[in-house]
């Protein structure tokens, strides 16, 4: 039998929270990278949004709960988004906001994969949110866009059948990276077959917009106050994965979309990685910075 079906989880120190998304094969996974029987992938580039607006009872964020079907976190809740698309970097597009060597600098890359970055998250936001970040002038936003040109658009942009440079010059628009801040990177753990190396950015739903399930990959959405959300996890009752309740648990402090905006300045982008040991007999997972988070994972003995 496996050594992850044999496997009985006990914690140590800070007690993980019920929710939290932990795989059964991981144990596994763990060992055969520390005996050099696993070679980590490279991470993919990936943008995702926490779309925010303001309610009487305080900001609510936008969340889509993952299809339990999917192979990779399924029936987890996250934000809007997705794998970055080579193509965004290939071109200029349609800019409004700070520059490209600012974007560069806050997100410590060069200026095309800034680009590619920035345009990522928008783009994701409307493939599976239906919310553009997007308008003709630099200092004006989108209205309504569920109508059914917008929609074959969006098709169209899932599908990669159009590029998002392609999509913006064709409508006139221009993106608007002023409405974006950036809040955090995380980095997928290095045992994991599917990786990412994921911006983690805020923004507000702009007036006249409206969120949608847009996602083939959602079976739901909610709009939830980020402290309802992470009591959620807390009592088990929503799964998690640790950059998700790790970034709800950020927002909690902000009185207002725009608070939080304001806020993102001041983010600490240095990349989270989990780091896996195997200690005693046991095998640690941590994330350098989130205690919550630890693992000990304890074998019953057999191969």
């Amino acid at each position: 039998m496996p050594h992850g079906e044999q496997a009985q989880q006990r914690t140590h120190g800070a007690t993980p929270a019920g929710g939290q998304w932990y795989p059964p094969e991981w144990p596994d996974r763990i060992r055969a990278l520390a005996d050099g029987s696993l070679t980590p992938v490279e991470p993919r580039r990936a943008a995702t949004v926490m779309l925010l607006k303001d309610t009487a009872a305080g900001p609510v964020v936008h969340m889509l709960r993952r299809r339990t079907t999917m192979a990779f976190a399924g029936g987890a809740y996250a934000y809007p988004g997705g794998a970055v698309d080579p193509r965004d970097e290939d071109r200029l597009v349609g800019w409004a906001g700070p520059d490209l060597d600012d974007w560069a600098a806050r997100l410590r890359t060069d200026a095309r994969t800034a680009q590619a970055i920035v345009c990522g998250a928008v783009r994701e936001t409307f493939e599976e949110a239906g919310v553009l970040l997007a308008g003709e002038t630099a200092d004006t936003v989108v209205g309504d866009t569920t109508g059914a040109d917008w929609e074959a658009d969006r098709q169209a942009l899932v599908a990669r059948e159009l590029s998002f440079a392609a999509f913006l010059d064709r409508r006139g628009l221009l993106l608007r990276s002023d409405l974006l801040g950036a809040w955090a990177r995380w980095i997928t753990p290095e045992f994991e077959p599917r990786r990412y190396d994921t911006w983690f950015f805020v923004a507000a739903l702009p007036e006249g917009q409206r969120t949608r399930n847009a996602s083939t990959e959602a079976d739901r959405t909610v709009w939830i106050r980020p402290a309802d959300a992470a009591d959620g996890y807390d009592g088990g009752e929503l799964l998690m994965m640790p950059p998700t309740i790790s970034t709800l648990r950020s927002l909690e402090p902000y009185r207002s979309a725009a608070d939080a905006l304001a806020a993102s300045a001041g983010q600490d982008l240095d990349p989270v990685l989990a780091q896996a040991a195997l200690e005693n007999g046991e095998v640690v997972l941590s994330w350098p910075g989130h205690d919550e988070f630890t693992k000990r994972v304890t074998f019953g003995g057999g191969s």
